[in-house]
């Protein structure tokens, strides 16, 4: 049996490499030829996945985090010169505490400054993955940094029309959300950020309140544009001021390695994400990888965290829809990383059998 192993990360526990490596391990023990892909939708992992398929390399550079505290962020450099950019390595939930989650002042600072470290190592193509942010504010921290380090005292224009003239910016994510509204960055995302209700009416209405200006300045509006409310509205600023287009982050990979040719001759192919349910079939790497497979008539194993709705996913097309989390387990319990490699492992048995 050959089992191509396309598995996203299960956020806040297990890395996509992480993940592979504790199933593939088990599935090694009987003579199974075994082929792990490190995945990413533009989220979690989203550097490394990038990276090593574009056969990159890690680069640090010295930014601020979402309190404006000084961190070093890592970005990738890919052989043919894209910059590949995490948002989330400057602005993602995980630099603060339950505590300090405020996305009323948390910015996207660093982000910008990430981009300009980049610009300033001679990048023109960027790929920026938009997920994991702990930021609601529409990329005006962003657009600060920008204009700070490259027009110091002038507006973003300058930076627009000199130093980024030649640069083309490619958002990798799977949130296709509006900037602003029901179903816009901060009803949608902002409670799990930390926000109150009361917070979450202010930061819709200066996201109006920007698109407004932005629209007023440009004469051309991308606040209804999907993905524009990806990570917190950040998606919205670079495509309104930079010209970005959103994409499929999932596809945009799964392109990037061909991953048409290497699953033809695949038996099995197992993906997966942290936790699987009716949300999965929206776009998410998983569902992304199914509509692959089923060109070519090869069975995908949905392998989750927790797996809700498993008639809908099997409905769907997916042959096989499993949580590992046994049930009762307590969730804390459950996302301690040693504890999700066991349960990983004591599944890959139930292959074997």
């Amino acid at each position: 049996m050959k089992y191509i192993l396309a598995i996203d990360s299960f956020k806040g526990c297990l890395s996509s490499a992480e993940v592979e490596e504790a199933l593939a391990r088990s599935l090694h023990e009987y003579g199974a030829e075994v082929v792990s892909i490190t995945m990413s939708d533009g989220g979690e992992g989203m550097l490394e996945a990038f990276t090593e398929a574009m056969h990159g390399n890690i680069v640090e550079a010295q930014v601020h985090d979402p309190l404006m505290r000084p961190i070093t962020a890592q970005y990738g450099i890919a052989n043919d010169g894209t910059a590949i950019i995490e948002t989330s390595r400057a602005c993602g939930l995980t630099l603060m505490t339950e505590e300090e989650r405020n996305p009323m002042v948390a910015t996207t600072y660093g982000v910008g400054e990430l981009v300009a470290h980049a610009v300033k190592q001679g990048a023109q193509n960027f790929i920026i993955g938009l997920g994991g942010s702990g930021t609601s504010d529409v990329g005006i921290g962003m657009l600060k940094a920008m204009t700070d380090i490259f027009a110091k005292g002038e507006t973003i224009d300058r930076v627009i029309k000199h130093t980024l003239k030649d640069c083309k910016f490619t958002l990798a994510s799977d949130v296709r959300n509006p900037l602003y509204g029901e179903n816009g960055a901060a009803q949608v995302f902002a409670k799990q950020k930390g926000a109150n209700d009361e917070m979450i009416a202010k930061l819709d209405e200066r996201a109006q309140r920007f698109a407004g200006f932005s629209y007023r300045h440009f004469g051309f509006d991308r606040s209804n544009a999907p993905g524009a409310g990806a990570a917190g509205g950040l998606g919205y600023a670079f495509m309104q001021y930079f010209g970005g287009k959103a994409v499929s982050g999932a596809d945009l990979l799964l392109d990037i390695i061909d991953f048409d040719r290497l699953i033809a001759d695949a038996d099995v192919i197992i993906t997966g994400e942290g936790r699987a349910d009716g949300q999965t079939l929206m776009g998410k790497l998983p569902e992304r990888i199914l509509q692959r497979a089923k060109k070519h008539k090869i069975p995908v194993w949905l392998v989750a965290g927790q797996a809700k709705d498993k008639e809908r996913l099997l409905a769907a097309g997916f042959t096989k829809a499993v949580g590992i989390t046994p049930e009762g387990m307590d969730m804390d319990e459950a996302m301690n990383p040693d504890v999700a490699k066991d349960n990983i492992r004591r599944w890959a048995e139930t292959v074997k059998q």
